[in-house]
């Protein structure tokens, strides 16, 4: 009996000097192992590493190893995969307080952007997505999107009258550019060069470095800044995964994210200054444009989208932000 009883004693002494297993979270992205926002999460990682003394970190798998945005958000849902980076426009069908960041000339400037995100705005719209199953860690810059054309400049909306010009493949873009008075034509990202090189579309629309890139700067060569788009990307994390964590590793988790956003934003910008020198010197041509008769248009885009007086009330808030 006594011998029993040492060796529970024993058994207990060691478990309490063990320290809990270490964990790997798994995150997602479908941009390629250089890219700014993979790049943040393995930083995120790091600093998870060093709160943790080397217990926790983050596996990241990039280019769709695990799936496209789709699939992967279903995963972090179910608590199947820990964390993923994504668009926001996914999301707009799953938490509508996503909206608002995707709407079209809603950001003054990439400083606005930045300000109301990083304020209680973007906290806001981070915290809706929790009633879904995702804890929303942080925001992380997309750039700002403006129109590619193949045979003509555009300076003003006139120009883009009954051009088919490829869009994603979600009912806001389709809006956005019938808005502008296009022939909005969606279609996977994987297919525009052929379309702009064939004839199929006129033009597309994308920000600096996918612009670069995916060499669509070969096939239309007139780049218009129209910034129409500034809608984020997006880190979430599996509340069910979340959930289950004592709530010192939730903090580190949260903080870890929320230094990784400058991060982030230093190597973007980095990006777009190259990617922009890379299509100039490819011989692509940066179009000047009257952005207000583009922005002027989209009334009929924001009383489809934004119905609901909440949205209503966010938006307003976002265009008084100084």
């Amino acid at each position: 009996m006594k011998f029993h009883l040492q060796t529970i004693a024993a058994a207990v002494a060691i478990a309490v000097s063990l320290p809990a297993a270490a964990k790997e979270y798994r995150s997602s992205d479908v941009h390629p192992e250089d890219y700014p926002t993979v790049m943040a999460v393995k930083y995120m990682s790091d600093i998870i590493k060093q709160k943790t003394g080397g217990k926790d970190s983050i596996k990241v798998y990039t280019g769709n190893q695990l799936g496209g945005e789709k699939d992967t958000i279903e995963q972090v849902k179910i608590g199947a995969l820990d964390l993923v980076r994504i668009n926001v426009a996914p999301m707009n069908n799953i938490c509508p307080e996503t909206m608002v960041p995707t709407m079209p000339f809603l950001f003054r400037s990439k400083e606005h952007m930045r300000k109301v995100l990083d304020g209680p705005i973007g906290d806001e719209i981070l915290k809706a997505c929790e009633k879904q199953g995702f804890v929303g860690l942080a925001f992380y810059d997309s750039g700002s999107r403006s129109l590619y054309t193949v045979k003509k400049p555009v300076k003003s909306i006139a120009d883009v009258k009954g051009m088919k010009i490829r869009v994603q493949q979600s009912d806001l873009w389709v809006a956005l550019l019938q808005a502008m008075g296009a022939n909005a034509t969606p279609m996977p990202y994987g297919e525009v060069y052929t379309a702009l090189k064939t004839g199929v579309v006129d033009g597309a629309e994308n920000n600096w470095p996918s612009y670069d890139t995916s060499r669509h700067f070969e096939v239309a060569k007139y780049y218009a800044i129209t910034d129409h788009s500034m809608a984020p990307e997006m880190l979430l994390m599996s509340k069910k995964v979340f959930d289950a964590l004592p709530p010192a590793e939730q903090q580190i988790i949260r903080d870890a994210a929320k230094q990784s956003v400058p991060y982030m934003r230093k190597l973007w910008d980095e990006k777009e200054l190259e990617s922009r020198k890379k299509v100039e010197a490819g011989g692509a041509q940066v179009v000047d444009v009257d952005k207000k008769s583009f922005s002027d248009a989209m009334k009929p885009v924001y009383d489809k989208f934004i119905s609901d007086p909440k949205l209503k009330e966010m938006v307003q808030k976002v265009q008084a932000t100084q």
